[in-house]
């Protein structure tokens, strides 16, 4: 019996590429009508979730009715789906090395035929359990059968699909279930039968493979031992379809189902007994016959020749089991379907009873029927026939027996007549009931979903169709949910959830009804659309209105409004009549009316009238602006559901008459409304009584009365005097009116004239014409003075009697002018129109006046004087071609364009005016005429008979030429500036002046001169030579001998650094191609004011940048390829917009090329090399290297760039970082270049030049003391002067070196990383291209983190098995109700802070209470307090208080710095609590930096463990050659080489390549063999290598088993060495494959396992291993050696160093990115950080510490030390991952690192400091600065977060409390209570508090519960 192998198939290798999920949901395509082409429907519709799978296409759909969720088959893939459609797990199920003509396990050289080959799934089915009763308990495993290896079976994990619970790794021909071609079908129905797992299959036939596979079978789901039989075999006493000849009854299933105590199968084929045509059977067996002898089908016949059945349900119709088939008509006698089908239903009553009959008469009859005809017969060409038995055959074996014939089949056909047609072919069927009526919904061919409304006859109608997936065809597993309100459809390449109905949806009774939707109606009551059973009176009349109703359905509606208008100022009573109202069953229950938004009033009803009161004026809302009224909304309410609403309109008759000014009344009565116009009170209103005995007007509507309408209204209705009132003259005015004998009263009349807004009152009087019955009303003369600006204003008159307004014609208007406004000059005087009466009069102030007002001798001119010339408009020159239009500007230049016609002449040459151009008397625009040859002269002007004009400006006539043009080549793109170089160039206007390169306009962009002309060539659609031409007018110059040429345009391939200082001068170097033809390219800065950043206007819905300036820098081009940039000097105050290249029109940004945004940084800070004191020079010794001090050196600047100057010469910068800058001057002292004696050493970084002050050379000794006053000093003293000056040469002596030894280990250093740096390049760009895959799977499987219990299990009890985490409370059921009963006792005074933190400092007060225990309770306490986290917080704050209290009077500085308290344990749980979150995997793909570190730090230690398995990595000693501990680094040289295998194993997993290293052991082998197979997955979800064998295959040699110690091992003396790929010279190419060991096996160790175990030593008979070196050749110190030689020895050669060095710089992007993520100050902190570090603020506030260096000390042992270097050292912690001994070297140097980077004491290295810290001495500098401005920026920002701690307290609470095991965790407590019960009581009894809340009783009680203590209780 085979085992459940172990799963082999990676779990997430290939998670990336199973899956798209479309984020925008689509819309669907609806079609709400009935149409015969739902395909044309419009696009609008209703959008559904849906999911994008691969494997297309996809083949089945399977839904587990207990949980919801869906299973999809697919081509090579499986897939797990919530309801919601999101993907819960995946897997790979192919391809794989198969061929349908080989059986497995396949091997290649006994198969030609094999090759890849996809996985079809064929069979995708639930196992049901059984209770010992025999019930089903629900599924327990997924079926799942493919294409592959002849149709094996597995079952898979329910839960996670990727998990095989049993696969028969080498398959018999009896488990062969499903077809082998993908085109042939197969179906299944799983069955429990007596307790056994049974499944029935149907499948086709297959040309290729096993031919003898019977079309029905049944397969035992689980193997038995007893006989001995596997899973899924089809074994002799199972049953099977005996078939004569397998190709003739190729049997295409449709589909399987189980009903009452049958099994159905639906198929179709060749009619072999009639017509050989192609129909549709339904088989029959009896579920429990094993034998088959039940066996009887019939033919389904689907009238209208629809013959093959693509899909089926078995449903309910009116109650009544039926089975819904799909059908479409047949192309001739194929199997082919047509475009034709329909839906035919067939009752299971009448199916059984037409098989029951075939079986009956085939059992008694002989298969003869009444009238003799065959109507049962024996199918499929087996041996059997009908037969004659007693009549009651049937009824004593229903199910057969031997006796009996079988397989039976009937001849009499069950027909049906089809419910619905279609052109289209129908794929799917499903139903759904809703209150009795069934719903066919129906897939097809094109990808749409049809809704079919089923008569009882089963006539259907279709009411709805659905566009699921475009030309996509809908597969026949159609599934409706639990809910049985959605419907789920597989097509080709996605899975869909579509709502059965969309009732919902609806918001209105109107669009309800309209979609004719049977699940839909319209509660009335609710105002809802709903399904009849959610609404609660459905069964009342009108209460749900039905949206299929076959009548055309009304909505309750308001029938009729009285009265639907009236007036505001009115109250009245309101009726609507109603339609289908419905009653109110209760007597409290009443309705409401509600106008707008007003508040609703109680309703009269009345059947079905409905009265209620209109509401108070005062209430209305007023008319909207510019209207006359308001309409609002009347609806019935019943309570605040709206029954029905109609519109009301309350008109305004005041407002009618106020929005007509000039004609109120006529507005009035010809309203719309039914308004009256009050005569003398000037009032519009809407009844008599607002205006009683005046004299009213009626409105036009109504015709019974007088008088009405317009004409019947007091009206002025036109002058009769003229409108034109010239100003400053007396002017009669007249109007005439009509109407105005209503005025009963005589009152005064005043003409009113509006002017500039000023009205001017002027008395009337009255005239009245008896015959005529016309008004004269005589305005009082007046004289108007204005000023006007123009020669004439417009000026409203009306007229008023006493204070109210008659109406007026909208056009009385008054012209007020003024002849002199406008008129300057004689011409345009006498050109106004003569009815104004405006004369030139002459005289000493000639002018342009009104006639009457001319007094003055000689009086009205009759003449004008000659013209005048005041300026022409030109350079005053032009071509002889002419062409050019000049401008002539004067006065008296004619009244009209015919006075100058002709008359126009330049340098005697005809100028043709333009008519467009002229202006009265003051312009004359011309066109200049040719001329014979280049002349001059002035210009003249005449104007009919007068004398001619002459202007005193000299226009010459001159011929333009062309010489040359620079530059001669330009882009495409155009933007070249090309100057033209030429004589007389500036002819004509500058407007006249274009120019043009070939066809394409060259635009002049600066001041023409007489020699040179630049413009800016415009694109070219090609690269082209063309001639350039310049236009002047109509005049055309060319070069000649030149032309342009159009060349392809400059491209930029590549652009760094990406870096810049604010002072600019950086040099940019660019790449490219064609960069020769740029003339000017530049580097252009956008930059913008910070503070605009913040405001910023907005036009038209987009941001306008106001002040966005740029800044630029010239670029020199070296070569076509090359060019140099410096980049722009930018202000700090700005901010950076954008950077680009410039080059002419082709503008390229530098994010574009170089694939990052360009960055401004401060300016560097370089400090005086004498900082004390300036002024003296820095003494510097020859030999040695001036070391510069500064800041942010490096940010934008690298060595090479930077130039160091002492005087006249060269300082050779030697080494460069962050903070420092190393150069060596010359051996001599350069000359200064100033007035000073001494040089100056100046530093020159792009623009920024610094002084940094003079330089001495010491050429003197070193002695400090002056000669003469040692020779004084030796006279009293000599020697205790020679002793000091022997101590103090020493000291000098010795800090000089030091300080030299330090540069030049800085020196060296660098100048080996620039050694090593092409390497570092090559390892990195490796690297990256391994972790590639892992990129892409961020926040997938390709990311395996911990779960959050088994995290807080690795880092609250780190290293300890069997965790309280992972227990459980082990108690005898007797006592455990007790023991319970006191732990949660023990809970309540734990959560009392008095005794919690009594009883933690009477623990630590315990001598034998050990540091371990101590963080031991701490982690109990976190685990009994986890769901009270801010409880938590307190009294860990309150701990954290006290001992503050306790290092303040000690050494602040050493608090926290180990755990040796409960409470520093508790900050580590804390912390590990908050930062879990800060640790998942971003979600961020798009983002450029890291949101969270669980991501960096996962891809450092995978470069890490990539980077150490490149090389040879000692099994034994754990050493490694790639490494960056010194300790752990493999010295010697060895040989070794990169090969490549190919693994395979079994038929479950597809060989992939796996390189190795020909010297790994066999162990390590198979972990890298692991190791990729299992790529992303979780450590402890794959097998253990010591579970598995290596076996190496190899052509004719057969298998060979490898492991690390056998017979073959090398014995050398008492050393054994472990065997190696070498050792077995396994050659490159070979395959290898993984086979579980055998049981014997298994129980022999392992010599040596990589990963936290230890290796052994010692093998068999006291020899010992060794695999690349022996322990015992280490190179050894002698015990008694002197201290120098012992620091040698210790020493590490150049070479090694270079290792490291390699290792450092390929790792180095990745230690950056952790530390980057975890020292971010771009987004927020953690708010437990900013919380935590507020806290020790404060504390060092209350304490009165004042020093920075203690806070910062206490913020590094509180988060970097306590939390961060625990998580870089143990990733195991965060991750499921293995992490090895030489892994874990490699990451302590990383956290000894990053520890480094958070002290405050000066990071110095010299000749004797660890390799480790040399390593990274030019990085600590850098990472210093990203923890100080880390800690900086939580302490300046904002304080305050206390509430939001709380809050995020309380939401972990809740979010992790449950995965804590709070019972066992107070268990343990308990046990160290009981351990110091008597010390414990005792403190809480001395306690006055404690006395006072009993806390020690209470500890007694719980004692006396949980340990059974006898107490004083």
């Amino acid at each position: 019996m085979p085992a459940a192998s172990p799963p082999l198939l990676p779990l997430a290798t290939w998670w990336w590429c199973l899956v798209l999920l479309l984020p925008p949901q689509p819309q669907a395509l609806t079609q709400l009508q009935p149409d015969p082409n739902p395909e044309k429907a419009s696009h609008a519709g209703q959008a559904f979730p849906h999911l994008s799978l691969d494997g297309s296409p996809l083949s089945h759909l399977l839904l587990d009715s207990r949980s919801g969720h869906l299973y999809v088959g697919a081509v090579n893939h499986l897939y797990h789906l919530s309801p919601d459609l999101q993907v819960l797990s995946s897997s790979q199920t192919g391809p794989k090395l198969d061929s349908a003509e080989c059986l497995p396990p396949i091997v290649p050289k006994d198969c030609s035929t094999a090759h890849l080959t996809p996985n079809a799934n064929k069979i995708l089915l639930l196992e049901e359990g059984l209770a010992s009763a025999g019930s089903e308990v629900g599924a327990t495993s997924l079926i799942v059968c493919g294409t592959l290896f002849q149709g094996i079976c597995e079952k898979r994990s329910l839960d996670n699909v990727s998990e095989v619970l049993y696969q028969s790794s080498n398959p018999v021909d009896t488990q062969y279930v499903a077809a082998n071609d993908p085109r042939v079908s197969t179906v299944g129905v799983v069955l429990n039968q007596k307790g056994v797992g049974l499944m029935l299959v149907g499948r086709g036939y297959t040309s290729k493979g096993p031919s003898d596979i019977p079309p029905i079978t049944t397969r035992r789901l689980a193997p038995s031992s007893s006989p001995a039989r596997q899973a899924f075999s089809q074994d002799e006493e199972l049953g099977k379809l005996v078939v004569g000849s397998y190709s003739e009854y190729n049997n295409y299933f449709i589909s399987a189902h189980h009903h009452g105590d049958h099994v159905y199968f639906l198929f179709s084929r060749r009619d072999m007994w009639n017509r050989k045509e192609y129909r549709t059977y339904v088989s029959r067996l009896c579920a429990g016959d094993r034998s088959f002898y039940s066996y009887v089908e019939v033919l389904l016949e689907c009238s209208g020749g629809y013959n093959l059945a693509q899909g089926a349900a078995l449903a309910k119709h009116q109650g009544r089991p039926a089975l819904f088939v799909a059908m479409a008509a047949g192309q001739a006698s194929t199997p082919t379907a047509t475009g034709r089908s329909a839906l035919c239903v067939y009752g299971m009553s009448e199916l059984d009873a037409s098989l029951q009959r075939a079986q009956e008469l085939c059992y008694t009859e002989g298969g003869r029927g009444r009238t003799g005809q065959e109507e049962a017969y024996i199918e499929y060409e087996v041996s059997s026939k009908c037969l004659r038995l007693p009549k009651d055959s049937l009824k004593k074996y229903p199910c057969g027996g031997e006796h009996t014939p079988s397989p039976i089949a009937s001849a009499v056909p069950l027909s049906a007549t089809p419910s619905l047609t279609r052109d289209t072919l129908l794929t799917a069927v499903t139903t759904t009931t809703e209150v009795g009526h069934t719903i066919a919904l129906l897939g097809d061919k094109n990808g749409w979903l049809h809704k079919v409304f089923l008569q009882p006859d089963t006539t259907g109608t279709l009411y709805q169709s659905v566009l699921v997936d475009q030309d996509s065809p809908v597969n026949a597993d159609l599934l409706l949910d639990q809910s049985g309100q959605n419907v789920y459809v597989l097509t080709d390449g996605k899975v869909s959830k579509v709502s059965v109905s969309q009732c919902e949806q609806q918001p209105d009774c109107q669009s309800c009804l309209s979609v004719r939707d049977p699940h839909c109606g319209w509660c009335v009551l609710e105002g809802r659309c709903s399904r009849r059973m959610e609404c609660s009176r459905e069964g009342q009349a009108n209460h749900w209105l039905w949206s299929y109703q076959p009548a055309n359905q009304p909505c309750v509606t308001v029938q009729s409004l009285e009265p639907a208008i009236q007036s505001r100022e009115e109250e009245t009573q309101v009726s609507l009549v109603v339609a289908l109202l419905p009653t109110l069953s209760e007597e409290e229950e009443s309705l409401s009316c509600s106008f707008g938004t007003l508040a609703p009033q109680p309703a009269v009803v009345t059947g079905t009238t409905i009265t209620c009161q209109s509401p108070l004026p005062e209430l209305l809302p007023p008319s909207p602006p510019g209207s006359d009224h308001v309409s609002l909304r009347v609806s019935v309410m019943f309570r605040d559901v709206t029954i029905c609403s109609s519109d009301i309109i309350f008109y305004d008759c005041r407002a009618v008459g106020r929005l007509n000014i000039t004609s109120p009344c006529m507005a009035c009565v010809g309203s719309v409304w039914p308004c009256i116009w009050c005569v003398l009170g000037g009032l519009c209103t809407h009844n008599n009584s607002s205006c009683p005995r005046q004299h009213t007007i009626h409105n036009s509507l109504e015709q019974q009365l007088e008088p009405r309408g317009a004409d019947s209204c007091p009206f002025v209705w036109a002058l009769q005097s003229s409108p034109l009132v010239p100003m400053g003259f007396l002017s009669p005015l007249t109007l005439l009116g009509r109407n105005l004998d209503g005025f009963q009263v005589e009152e005064q009349y005043t003409c009113v004239v509006v002017v500039v807004g000023e009205e001017l009152k002027l008395n009337a009087i009255l005239k009245k014409d008896p015959e005529t019955k016309v008004t004269t009303f005589t305005c009082s003369v007046h004289q108007f003075q204005f000023t006007l600006k123009h020669l004439e204003y417009s000026a409203p008159i009306y007229l008023r009697r006493g204070f109210h307004r008659i109406d007026s014609a909208p056009d009385l208007r008054l012209q007020l002018y003024d002849c002199s406004v406008g008129q300057s000059d004689c011409s345009q005087c006498r050109a106004v129109s003569s009815g104004y009466g405006c004369v030139w009069c002459g005289g000493e102030t000639p002018g342009c006046v009104y006639n009457l007002s001319c007094t003055s001798s000689p009086g009205p001119a009759d003449t004008c004087p000659s013209p005048q010339i005041t300026q022409v408009h030109t350079h005053l020159s032009g071509p002889v071609e002419g062409g050019v239009l000049i401008t002539i500007r004067g006065s008296n230049l004619g009244m009209q364009y015919q006075d100058i016609q002709g008359g126009v002449t330049v340098a005697g040459v005809n100028c043709l005016p333009q008519s467009h151009g002229y202006l009265i008397s003051t312009r004359i625009v011309c066109e200049l005429q040719p001329s014979k040859q280049e002349t001059e002269g002035p210009v003249i002007v005449s104007v009919r008979d007068s004398e001619p004009g002459q202007s005193l400006q000299i226009f010459t006539y001159q011929d333009p030429q062309l010489t040359a043009i620079v530059p001669d080549k330009g882009p495409v793109s155009g933007g070249t500036s090309l100057t033209v170089q030429g004589t007389r160039l500036l002819t004509g206007q500058r407007k006249d002046l274009t120019a043009y390169v070939g066809q394409q306009p060259c635009y002049i962009v600066e001041e023409v001169n007489g020699t040179h002309l630049v413009c800016r060539t415009s694109p070219s659609n090609q690269t082209a030579e063309l001639t350039v031409r310049v236009l002047f007018g109509k005049a055309e110059r060319s070069v000649p001998g030149h032309v342009f040429h159009y060349m392809e345009d400059p491209v930029i391939t590549a652009a760094s650094p990406a870096e810049s200082f604010y002072e600019g001068g950086r040099s940019i170097k660019v790449s490219g191609r064609s960069l020769y033809v740029v003339q000017q390219p530049m580097l252009t800065v956008w930059v913008e004011p910070k503070e605009n950043t913040l405001v910023r206007r907005r036009r038209n819905n987009q941001l306008v940048f106001n002040s966005i300036v740029s800044k630029q820098e010239r670029c020199t081009v070296v070569s076509s390829s090359e060019m140099n940039c410096l980049t722009p000097r930018v202000t700090p105050d700005t901010k950076v917009m954008g950077v680009w290249f410039e080059l002419d029109n082709v503008k390229v940004s530098f994010e574009r090329v170089a694939g990052k945004t360009f960055s401004y940084y401060p300016n560097p800070e370089l400090l005086a090399l004498n900082r004390d004191d300036p002024d003296t020079p820095y003494r510097f010794k020859p030999g040695g290297v001036i070391a510069v001090e500064g800041k942010d050196l490096t940010r934008a600047m690298t060595r090479g760039e930077v130039i160091a100057r002492l005087g006249d010469q060269e300082c050779e910068v030697k080494t460069l970082d962050s903070t420092h800058l190393y150069c060596e001057p010359p051996e001599k002292q350069p000359a200064s270049l100033g007035s000073n004696q001494l040089p100056s050493l100046r530093v020159v970084m792009g623009n920024l030049n610094v002084d940094l002050g003079t330089v001495q050379y010491d050429t003197e000794g070193l002695s400090p003391v002056p000669l003469a006053a040692q020779v004084g000093l030796a006279a009293g003293a000599a020697v205790v002067v020679l002793v000091v000056l022997v101590i103090i040469l020493m000291y000098r002596r010795r800090s000089k070196q030091a300080l030299r030894d330090y540069k030049k280990v800085l020196v060296q250093l660098e100048t080996l990383e620039i050694n090593v740096g092409d390497q570092c390049r090559k390892e990195f760009t490796d690297l990256m291209t391994e972790m590639m895959d892992l990129s892409s799977d961020v926040g997938g499987p390709g990311i395996p983190l911990l779960d959050y219990k088994t995290y807080a299990e690795r880092v609250f009890f780190p290293g300890q098995r069997g965790a309280p985490l992972s227990q459980d409370l082990d108690l005898p059921e007797s006592r455990r109700q007790t023991v319970e009963q006191g732990l949660g006792q023990l809970n309540s005074l734990l959560n009392n802070k008095l005794f919690l933190i009594r009883f933690i400092h009477t623990l630590e007060a315990q001598q034998n209470f050990s540091q371990r225990d101590r963080g031991y309770v701490a982690s109990l306490l976190t685990m009994a307090l986890h769901d009270q986290l801010e409880y938590f917080t307190d009294v860990m704050k309150t701990l954290l208080g006290d001992l503050v209290q306790q290092y303040v009077t000690k050494n602040p500085k050493l608090m926290l710095r180990r755990t040796e308290t409960v409470v520093e344990k508790m900050l580590t749980n804390w912390m590990s609590i908050c930062l879990y979150s800060f640790l998942k995997v971003s979600k961020c793909l798009c983002c450029h930096k890291y949101e969270v570190a669980g991501e960096p730090l996962y891809m450092l230690y995978r470069a890490i463990k990539y980077q150490v398995d490149k090389g040879p990595v000692d099994a034994v000693t754990g050493k490694a050659k790639r490494t960056l501990n010194d300790s752990h680094l493999l010295r010697e040289d060895i040989d070794y080489s990169s090969i490549t295998l190919t693994v395979k194993s079994g038929v479950e997993v597809q060989p992939c390549p796996v390189k190795v290293l020909d010297t790994d052991t066999i162990t390590q082998v198979k972990d890298k063999i692991l190791d990729q197979i299992y790529k992303g997955a979780p450590f402890s979800q794959r097998p253990a290598a010591d579970s598995l064998d290596l076996e190496w295959r190899s052509g004719q040699a057969g298998h060979l088993t490898l492991s690390d110690d056998d017979v073959t091992a090398v014995v050398q003396g008492r050393w054994k060495k472990l065997n190696t790929l070498q050792h077995y010279k396994v050659p490159d190419g070979a395959t290898v494959a993984l086979i579980p060991r055998s049981a014997v096996a298994m129980g022999i160790p392992q010599v040596y396992q990589t990963g936290e175990k230890m290796p052994m030593l010692e093998g068999e008979e006291g020899l010992r291993l060794w695999h690349l070196v022996k322990s015992n050749e280490e190179p050894e110190i002698p015990k008694h050696s002197s201290m120098r030689e012992r620091e040698r020895a210790k020493a590490i050669p150049e070479i090694y160093l270079t290792r490291l060095l390699s290792m450092k710089g390929t790792l180095q992007k990745f230690v950056d990115d952790v530390f980057i993520a975890i020292l971010n100050t771009k987004r927020p902190p953690p708010i437990a950080v900013r919380f935590f570090f507020d806290f020790l603020d404060d504390m060092a506030e209350k304490h009165g510490i004042d020093d920075p260096e203690t806070v910062h000390i206490w913020k590094t042992n509180s988060l970097p030390l306590r939390f961060w270097v625990n998580i870089l050292k143990n990733p195991q912690f965060v991750f499921d991952v293995q992490v090895t001994d030489s892994v874990d070297a490699v990451l302590s140097v990383i956290a000894q690192t990053f520890i480094d980077s958070c002290t405050t004491s000066e990071h110095k290295v010299g000749r004797d400091s660890p390799v480790n810290k040399l390593l990274y001495a030019r990085e600590i500098p850098r990472y210093k600065q990203l923890v100080e401005r880390y800690y900086s920026d939580i302490h300046s920002a904002a304080s305050g977060c206390y509430q939001e701690m709380n809050s995020t307290l309380t939401e972990l609470s809740g979010s992790f409390a449950s995965e804590m095991n709070s019972l066992v965790a107070l268990h343990e407590l308990y046990k160290y209570i009981n351990k110091y019960y008597d010390q414990v009581i005792m403190s809480l009894e001395d306690d006055a508090a404690g006395q006072k809340l009993q806390l020690a009783y209470r500890l007694q009680q719980v004692a006396a519960l949980v340990g059974n203590k006898v107490t004083d209780l």
